[in-house]
Order: C-alpha cells, then sequence, then structure tokens
C-alpha cells in the first residue's frame, strides 16, 4: 500500500502517518524530515535546502523529485509507505504518478493549524511564525491544485483533520477498507 497524507503544516499529518505506519506495517516517510536531515550537510543541497526550509519556502520540483524518487529506491520501502508532504506540486504528482494509492488529505482551517503549531515545543529553525505562514500560503496556492488532481483521479480520501486524534485515525482506516 502507497499512501500520501497531504495538509497544510499543523494538521496532524505526522501522527496520523505514525499510527497508519503501525496499524499497517508500512514505514512512515516524512518529506520534511528528509530535507532537515539534509539541511545539516555543509554542501551546496545542504546549504539550498537549509535557505529554502528557513524561508518557509519550498524545494524545487527538479530536486524534489530526485531526492525522494531515490530514497523511495531504499528497500524498506519496496512493499509500500506512507508519504508525508509530497507531492506538493502538480507537477511533482504527475511525475509519482505510479507511486500512490490512495492520498488523505487531512483538511483543518489555517486558525486551528497556526493554533496547533503555536503550542509546539520545537528548536526547528523553520518553525517560525513568518515561515509557518508562508507555507501555508504556499498550501493554498500550489498544494490545493494537487488535492484537486488527485480528487480528479479518484484516489482522494478527505478527512475532517479538526476532529479528536482517534476520530480522524478512524475515518481513514475507514476509507482505506
Amino acid at each position: 500500500m502507497k499512501l500520501v497524507l497531504i495538509g497544510i503544516q499543523g494538521a496532524g499529518k505526522s501522527t496520523q502517518g505514525n499510527l497508519l505506519a503501525e496499524k499497517f506495517k508500512i514505514p512512515y516517510l516524512s518529506s520534511g524530515h528528509i530535507f532537515r536531515e539534509m539541511s545539516k550537510d555543509k554542501g551546496s543541497i545542504g546549504r539550498t535546502l537549509k535557505e529554502t526550509l528557513n524561508a518557509g519556502l519550498l524545494v524545487p520540483d527538479k530536486l524534489t523529485l530526485e531526492i525522494i524518487m531515490e530514497y523511495l529506491k531504499k528497500p524498506e520501502y519496496a512493499h509500500g509507505y506512507i508519504l508525508d508532504g509530497f507531492p506538493r506540486t502538480v507537477v511533482q504528482a504527475e511525475a509519482f504518478q505510479s507511486g500512490v494509492d490512495k492520498v488523505i488529505f487531512i483538511d483543518v482551517s489555517d486558525k486551528e493549524a497556526l493554533w496547533r503549531i503555536s503550542g509546539r515545543v520545537t528548536d526547528r529553525e523553520d518553525e517560525n511564525l513568518q515561515a509557518i505562514r508562508k507555507r501555508i500560503q504556499l498550501f493554498h496556492e500550489l498544494t490545493e491544485t494537487v488535492i484537486e488532481y488527485y480528487r480528479n483521479n479518484g484516489q482522494l480520501i478527505q478527512v475532517n483533520g479538526e476532529l479528536s486524534m482517534e476520530q480522524v485515525f478512524e475515518v481513514i482506516v475507514q476509507q482505506l477498507a
């Protein structure tokens, strides 16, 4: 099973991703985590990723596709995965067509997402208010078209992410059955 989780920052993707990974015994993978780890590298890709993430911008399509496609070649992802934070643009979605069975859109309001993020205790450089607002804006500008892309392909499961964590999980599992 190859699943993709989509939602704005603070929607609960990582929480649901980890719960689903445990339930279905497939690995959970966050593109943001991959990019943050790679941004620690002092090379040119690491510096580019760090500057991009700290500004709240999206990593360019070409670089994102190269990194994610290479990562998914690892043996632990051969039998499926739960991917969080990718694809974020229609260009990425089209290039990744064979990489997904279902897309789960965890829908929360901007206000709810900001409230959740403000309650986090974090030392991440990319979780400053300006970067978060920029990512929410980019979500509406770019990623909403990805949601429509998957809806039109019949692959989208939309869940009210403002329900309790347990209720969101239950709805997702029912929709996947």
